[in-house]
C-alpha cells in the first residue's frame, strides 16, 4: 500500500481504556500541511471537536493528527477541554511540535474524564515509536466496535506527476450524516492552497461520508481531518483542481462504503438511488427515510423484497410526488408501478441477488430532475447485542 510522502506514524498501547491492544495513534507531517476539517452537527460536541474547530478557524495549517480510542472525552465539561489541551501539550513537547499544530480526536464511551496520569506516561513512548508504525497500524489503533480496519490508498497523476492519497477511518455504529461515530484522516503529499483544500475536502465529504447511514444516529465526536503537505513537489492549481477533486472524492467514497459494510452486525450494503424528485433536497428526504427505516433494514436482512415497507417509508418522507408515478426496482427487478405491485414473481427472481452483500434499490418518483444516492446497512440481531453491552 502506497503512503504519501512526508508522513510518519506512531501507535502505542496507552491503556487509556482498553488493555492488550493499541489505543493511541499519531500521524505527523514532516512539513506544515494545509489542514481541513469537517465535524459533527450534533449540538453535544466533544472536547476534541470544540478544540479542533477552534484551531482550524484561526490556523489553516497543521503538522499532526492525534486520535485515542475508548474514551470520547464528550460531555465532560470544562475539565474535558482542559484535559484535551493538556494531552496536546504533552505530546507536542515529546515530539518537538507546538500544541496548536496537533489536531485532536477521540472515540469511545461518552461522559468519562481522561486519566491524565496515563496520558503523561504515554507521551514519551508515543514519540519514541514515531516512524516505526505504519498507516495500517494506525487504522487498527483507532478502532472501537469495528469488525475490521478501514484504509484506502491511491496514487494518481496530476499534470503527469504522481500524487498519493491515503485515508483511514473507524466507524461501525452511530453512523448517520451529517457525519457519524466516525473518525477519518485523509492525507496527501500534494500541495494545495488552504482555501482550495477546504473546498475540495468539503465537497468530497458531502459526496461520500455524508451519504451513508447505519442506524440514523449522529455522534458527538464525528470528525474528518485532511492534511496536504506538498512533499511530492506537485502543486494543485485551478487547472488541475478537477482532477484532484475526482481523486479525493473517489478515495472518500471507497472508505465510506467500508463504514457501511462494517455497520454493527451488518450483512448488507443497500445502494438507494432516488431519481425523478422535485429537487435534490426531496430526493435526499426520500432516500434517507427509506435508508433509516428499521422495517426496510430488517427486511433486507431477512432477504425479503418487501416493497410495501419501501413505499410506506417514501410516503412519510415529506418528498413531493404522485404515488401513481412511483417506480421501485430492486436489483434490476421491478417491484412496484402505477400505485401497485407488478405481476413479476419477484421473490423468486430476487432470491439469488438478496444473498449478496450489495443490494441496489432504484426509486423513480416521476416528479422532476432531483436525484440522490445513499448507502445504508441492514439491521440485524447482532446490532442489539453490540449496543446493549457497549458501555460495559
Amino acid at each position: 500500500m502506497n503512503t504519501p510522502k512526508g508522513y510518519r506514524f506512531s501507535t502505542i498501547e496507552a491503556n487509556l481504556k482498553y488493555s492488550g491492544r493499541k489505543d493511541l495513534g499519531l500521524i505527523v507531517s514532516d512539513l506544515p500541511a494545509a489542514a481541513a476539517g469537517v465535524f459533527t452537527t450534533n449540538k453535544f460536541q466533544a472536547a476534541p471537536v470544540v478544540m479542533a474547530k477552534s484551531m482550524l478557524d484561526t490556523r489553516p495549517f497543521a503538522r499532526a493528527v492525534m486520535i485515542n480510542a475508548g474514551n470520547a472525552n464528550a460531555c465532560t465539561g470544562e475539565q474535558g477541554l482542559t484535559n484535551c489541551r493538556r494531552t496536546m501539550e504533552l505530546v507536542a513537547d515529546a515530539v518537538g511540535l507546538m500544541p496548536e499544530e496537533i489536531l485532536p480526536a477521540s472515540t469511545g464511551v461518552i461522559g468519562m474524564q481522561f486519566n491524565m496520569a496515563k496520558w503523561e506516561a504515554a507521551a514519551a513512548p508515543l514519540a519514541a515509536d514515531l516512524g516505526k508504525s505504519t498507516a495500517e497500524d494506525f487504522s487498527r489503533t483507532i478502532m472501537t466496535t469495528d469488525a475490521f480496519n478501514k484504509i484506502v490508498s491511491r496514487t494518481v497523476e496530476i499534470e503527469g506527476k504522481p500524487v498519493t492519497l491515503l485515508a483511514v477511518a473507524k466507524g461501525a455504529g452511530m453512523i448517520c450524516p451529517n457525519m457519524a461515530t466516525m473518525l477519518a484522516v485523509f492525507i496527501t503529499d500534494a500541495a494545495v492552497e488552504p482555501a482550495m483544500w477546504q473546498k475540495i475536502f468539503r465537497a468530497g465529504v458531502d459526496e461520500s461520508f455524508n451519504r451513508v447511514t447505519v442506524d440514523g444516529d449522529t455522534s458527538t465526536n464525528d470528525t474528518v481531518f485532511g492534511l496536504a503537505n506538498g512533499a511530492s513537489g506537485v502543486t494543485v492549481t485551478e487547472a488541475t483542481r478537477p482532477a484532484m477533486q475526482e481523486a479525493v472524492t473517489a478515495v472518500m467514497r471507497e472508505i465510506a462504503y467500508k463504514l457501511v459494510q462494517d455497520g454493527e452486525g451488518a450483512t448488507k450494503v443497500i445502494h438507494i438511488n432516488v431519481t425523478g424528485a422535485q429537487s435534490k433536497e426531496d430526493a435526499e428526504l426520500a432516500a434517507r427515510t427509506v435508508g433509516h427505516s428499521p422495517l426496510v433494514k430488517t427486511a433486507m436482512y431477512g432477504r425479503d423484497a418487501n416493497w410495501g415497507r419501501i413505499v410506506a417509508a417514501l410516503g412519510r418522507s415529506g418528498a413531493q410526488f404522485d404515488p401513481d408515478d412511483v417506480v421501485v426496482t430492486m436489483c434490476g427487478v421491478e417491484l412496484f408501478r402505477n400505485g401497485q405491485p407488478t405481476d413479476a414473481d419477484f421473490d423468486t427472481m430476487l432470491e439469488p441477488y438478496l444473498k449478496e452483500v450489495d443490494i441496489v434499490l432504484d426509486i423513480e418518483l416521476g416528479h422532476g430532475d432531483g436525484a440522490y444516492t445513499l448507502l445504508a446497512s441492514d439491521l440485524t440481531h447482532k446490532y442489539i447485542d453490540i449496543n446493549a453491552d457497549y458501555r460495559s
